[in-house]
């Protein structure tokens, strides 16, 4: 087992005792070690030079893309501004996150999303009750494989979202077609706890079988590769705009802590801007001018 250094120890203390999730304390961990190997010596005897020097390495020699490098600076400047106290400021000066494109969320149309749910999991239960659950709820895949049987309130017609990221739970509605889905994905299966569990244990199921069951099916409707199972999120929240609801409610359906990152699902299909007409095509231009 490799050992723990006092420092990375206090450090994985200071970030837990701030509640961020496992998977955030992994990276800044990462990337602090990455720069201790890197000058192979201990970070908190690092300076400007070195964090610059750093930096530049991965951007020049490593290549690495826009969002690793910002994960980087942003792991680095927690360890030394909020870990050591020092001035970010300085040791940061001239250094800055890269700016990421606006890219916005890809979706299926809902006769592609209807495709999934039938041809795509046809002779597939799992398939059905689980990919059903993650576009008619909004879930992302964490969220989804932690379902549990407890958080499904039929009588409400909602679902609680009890393993939301950053612990804020929150309640999305449950359709009735999903509600009979499940009812009947439990007659059959008689989960425990989890509602989509494996093993003698009844574990829920992991993040790679979840995903594997989207890829089949997305196959098997031969449908456009052209998102991965947090598409059916997306296509979630931009269907409910699309259908009138306001953009408050799906923030919350959503889990969002900022109005402005549900805002990036304000945008229409292409199909939809095909349909669309200029104002000009409202106004008669085939009359002369008077002279």
């Amino acid at each position: 087992m490799k050992t723990i250094t006092p420092l990375r120890q206090k450090f994985i203390d200071h970030l837990t005792l701030r509640q961020l999730s496992e998977r955030t304390v992994q990276t800044y961990i990462h990337w602090v070690a990455d720069l201790a190997r890197f000058h192979k010596a201990s970070p908190d005897a690092l300076g400007r030079p070195e964090i610059s020097s750093f930096v530049l390495h991965l951007i020049q020699e490593r290549k690495l893309s826009d969002c690793s490098v910002t994960l980087a600076i942003k792991s680095l400047r927690a360890f030394y501004g909020l870990f050591l106290h020092q001035d970010v400021a300085v040791l940061f000066s001239g250094i800055r996150t890269p700016r990421r494109p606006l890219q916005l969320p890809r979706v299926f149309s809902p006769d592609e999303v209807e495709r999934l749910l039938t041809i795509g999991t046809d002779g597939d239960p799992l398939a059905r009750a689980f990919l059903m659950t993650v576009y008619g709820c909004g879930l992302r895949l964490s969220e989804a494989v932690h379902v549990r049987i407890a958080d499904i309130d039929s009588k409400r017609f909602q679902l609680r979202v009890s393993h939301a990221k950053g612990g804020r739970e929150r309640l999305v509605p449950l359709s009735d077609n999903l509600l009979r889905e499940l009812r009947a994905w439990y007659r059959v299966h008689r989960p425990a706890q989890w509602l989509f569990s494996q093993g003698p244990d009844q574990d829920p199921i992991c993040k790679g079988t979840a995903q594997n069951i989207y890829y089949r099916a997305r196959k098997r409707a031969q449908l456009p590769a052209k998102c991965g199972i947090h598409g059916l999120r997306h296509s979630f929240a931009t269907h409910l705009i699309e259908n009138g609801v306001e953009i408050t409610l799906v923030q919350k359906f959503l889990g969002h802590a900022y109005l402005s990152t549900t805002a990036n699902y304000l945008h229409v299909r292409q199909e939809r801007m095909g349909q669309v007409k200029s104002p000009l095509g409202l106004i008669r231009t085939d009359l002369h001018p008077r002279r």
